[in-house]
């Protein structure tokens, strides 16, 4: 779905398809917390997807929210 060298975008900086491949994936998810655990099924995970290639540093930010009413 994503060729790269085909797009008017790698003129810029040659990511193009990068940067279209980071569009259909998403850049954040939300996950419940149910007791504590994550809330996911048998079959769901979580995983980091670099379209990019290795990159000297990335980083990954985790918000956790508590609304539970006290």
């Amino acid at each position: 779905m994503t060729p790269p060298g085909v797009w008017q975008h790698d003129a810029q900086d040659s990511n193009g398809a990068s940067h279209l491949k980071a569009v259909f994936v998403g850049p954040s998810e939300t996950i419940p917390v149910i007791n504590g655990e994550m809330g996911l099924s048998r079959w769901q995970n979580i995983f980091l997807c670099e379209f990019d290639g290795p990159g000297s540093e990335r980083r990954v930010v985790v918000t956790v929210f508590d609304t539970e009413k006290t």
